[in-house]
């Protein structure tokens, strides 16, 4: 089981001194329904987490806009566009066991999925004791000076966010786990290898705590940021239309694993025309090389974007098991 006692009693010890945020945990709803709205198939989460005490200013105005795309009535399948209240859904599990998972969604730097990659993951792990924070995070291309970095500042940010408010989840701090999809999964790698870089000026007592998650698992992410591997409508809009050389290297994560990365899962179906299953093998690779402990899945078929309910009737359909196996020997959960 994964113990590590140093880190847990400093983590507890900074959140006996950070004690509780004093900003209202309920600031600003969840994406509302939006362009094509119909009646929700389940209940959306009402309480949300503000990521900052003092909300970003885009340089260019935005309006937060939610369009629905499903015409099926059995389920959602929503995304958001011009974030600029990052917050975190969260979905609380009637008997919570002390892991925190913290969710990325995807939607190529274009958008941020609700549904697909974010609810209906968020309620699979409360039914199983796991407290689900579903992050929507800025998006680099729409008016932010250091575009490329907010994603990243925002999962950081969430990340320390939920280890400060730990006591009000019941979450053990030294339990808290992040994944996600497809350029949600690149959010999830740069965490996880760039947990440390100052990507924000530190705002208050949540800021002294870490940003590490204590394992993480990017779903068939964005990874490598230069042809040609790379889904080129991610690195566009992180990047720009023409990145240097250097830029692209900053922002690919397998070439910035740290020796203290914690342990991964990785999941990709061979058969993904959006994102080449040569991104989660990079990663693998820059894993390996630190001595990373990594579990890796790969499917023959599943194509991109299959989340949870379009991985059925594939070979991917039960890869939701071996990922509550996995944070089971991880120690997140018991």
């Amino acid at each position: 089981m994964h113990k590590d006692m140093d880190r847990r009693t400093a983590l507890l010890a900074g959140l006996a001194v950070a004690g509780v945020a004093p900003h209202a945990l309920a600031q600003t709803a969840p994406p509302a329904a939006g362009q094509g709205a119909r009646p929700l198939t389940l209940a959306d989460s009402t309480e949300t987490i503000d990521l900052w005490p003092t909300p970003p200013v885009p340089n260019s105005p935005q309006s937060e806009v939610t369009t629905e795309r499903s015409k099926d009535p059995a389920y959602n399948d929503r995304f958001v566009t011009g974030i600029t209240r990052p917050r975190m859904a969260v979905f609380r599990p009637k008997s919570p066991n002390g892991a925190a998972v913290l969710i990325t969604p995807g939607g190529g730097y274009s958008w941020v999925v609700v549904d697909k990659e974010g609810y209906e993951m968020a309620r699979l792990l409360a039914a199983q004791g796991i407290t689900a924070f579903v992050l929507f995070y800025r998006l680099p291309h729409q008016g932010w000076a250091n575009g490329a970095d907010v994603p990243l500042a925002d999962a950081q940010r969430a990340l320390r966010l939920i280890r400060h408010h730990a006591p009000r989840y019941h979450v053990d701090p030294a339990r808290v786990a992040a994944t996600g999809f497809s350029a949600g999964g690149h959010v999830c790698a740069s965490l996880l290898t760039r947990f440390d870089a100052q990507v924000y000026a530190p705002r208050d007592a949540a800021d002294r705590l870490s940003a590490r998650p204590d394992a993480a698992a990017p779903i068939y992410p964005v990874i490598a940021m230069a042809a040609p591997a790379a889904h080129m409508g991610s690195r566009k809009n992180l990047l720009g239309e023409n990145p240097t050389a250097a830029t692209e290297r900053a922002y690919s994560p397998h070439l910035h694993v740290p020796a203290n990365a914690p342990p991964c899962f990785l999941l990709h179906a061979e058969d993904d025309a959006s994102v080449p299953v040569a991104n989660t093998l990079m990663l693998r690779e820059g894993l390996r090389a630190q001595n990373i402990a990594t579990q890796t899945h790969l499917y023959p078929d599943g194509g991109h974007g299959f989340g949870l309910r379009l991985a059925r009737g594939k070979s991917v359909e039960h890869w939701p098991d071996l990922f509550l196996h996995w944070l089971r020997q991880t120690g997140i959960t018991t």
